[in-house]
């Protein structure tokens, strides 16, 4: 299992990422950079609130783990 830690950082990072696009993306149709940083920002918190909540949903999920069998020494 993921730490929340690890969820925290993994969320953090592609927000940082998807913003960055997202702001492009706006900045590119609009021209208008301010704009453009306001639906950056607002997309990101949303985002990752979201992300985070899938992530940790998922790590209670079982499927397509495998379960480690456990090493013995004879």
């Amino acid at each position: 299992m993921e730490t929340t830690r690890r969820s925290i950082v993994k969320a953090l990072s592609w927000r940082i990422l998807a913003t960055v696009i997202t702001t492009v993306i706006v900045y590119q149709v609009t021209g208008e950079m301010e704009f453009a940083a306001g639906i950056g920002l607002a997309d990101t918190s949303i985002k990752f609130l979201v992300y985070f909540g899938h992530e940790r949903i998922w790590n209670r999920v079982n499927y397509g783990r495998e379960e480690k069998q456990p090493e013995y020494i004879i």
